[in-house]
């Protein structure tokens, strides 16, 4: 029995309701009844690991989420995300949140994480890092791949949030489990890189599932520019993201 973790959805739903979000959510079977899971998720927008919880609610099962650290500093949301057993992400010891992870992954939790490890502007999948293969093949568990779709009208990078009553339909499908290869703990790269391209194909696939049955506006920024949209191409987006890298670097250097 997790009591916070249990108020916090009952919470959320509470927000959902009111917000008028209508869910669609496939494939809820994939999520394990028990033992550890490495839960992927295309990230579109703020809210989406929000969203990314409800399937998880059909074993009752709980995700601990991989966020970045400032989230756990805040003095309002840190006591919370803690309350959670979510996960701190302090990019300049990446190392000590993936072996957490790991540990976490044994124990027999789900990990939830975000392998394009930023929001996706194109709202395509971007390039994947390597982590949730890893720590899967580390751990010896497996990876159950979820694609989001319709967070980012809630609130995205770039755009003006629409947290009233939008009436917003989210769609959510869950794919099947995949199981990581068994290799020599020393030896991880290649097996990781080529389950990290499976796992991106993988929820390309769910992602334009997520979208068949969606009406999408012309020309509205939240929809893709391949479905005739005004969001950037995944190369425009790649080029912004890369633009605004250099630029906090940049700050960073002129502040030392």
């Amino acid at each position: 029995m997790e009591p916070v973790y249990r108020t916090i959805i009952g919470l959320a739903r509470t927000v959902f309701f009111v917000q008028g979000l209508k869910f669609d959510v496939k494939g809820d079977e994939h999520i394990p009844a028990e033992g550890g899971a490495v839960i992927a998720i295309n990230h579109t927008g703020y809210m989406d690991f929000t969203y990314a919880g409800l399937p998880a609610r059909t074993p009752k099962r709980y995700i601990r989420f991989m966020a970045k650290k400032e989230v756990f500093d805040d003095k309002i949301s840190g006591p919370i995300m803690r309350a959670l057993k979510h996960i701190p992400v302090d990019r300049s010891a990446g190392a000590d949140s993936y072996q957490a992870a790991v540990e976490y992954l044994r124990r027999g939790e789900l990990v939830g994480v975000y392998p394009e490890a930023t929001i996706s502007r194109s709202f395509e999948i971007k390039e994947f890092k390597s982590g949730a293969a890893r720590m899967a093949i580390e751990a010896g568990v497996p990876i159950v791949p979820m694609a989001i779709w319709g967070a980012q009208r809630v609130w995205t990078k770039g755009h003006p949030k629409r947290l009233g009553r939008t009436n917003t339909p989210i769609s959510i499908v869950v794919g099947e489990p995949i199981q990581p290869p068994v290799v020599d703990s020393g030896n991880i790269a290649e097996p990781a890189a080529e389950l990290t391209r499976k796992l991106r194909s993988v929820m390309q696939d769910l992602l334009l599932e997520a979208q068949k049955d969606y009406v999408h506006e012309p020309g509205a920024y939240w929809v893709p520019a391949r479905l005739g949209g005004g969001a950037p191409t995944l190369e425009e987006a790649d080029a912004m993201d890369a633009a605004e890298a250099a630029e906090k670097a940049a700050k960073r250097k002129a502040a030392e």
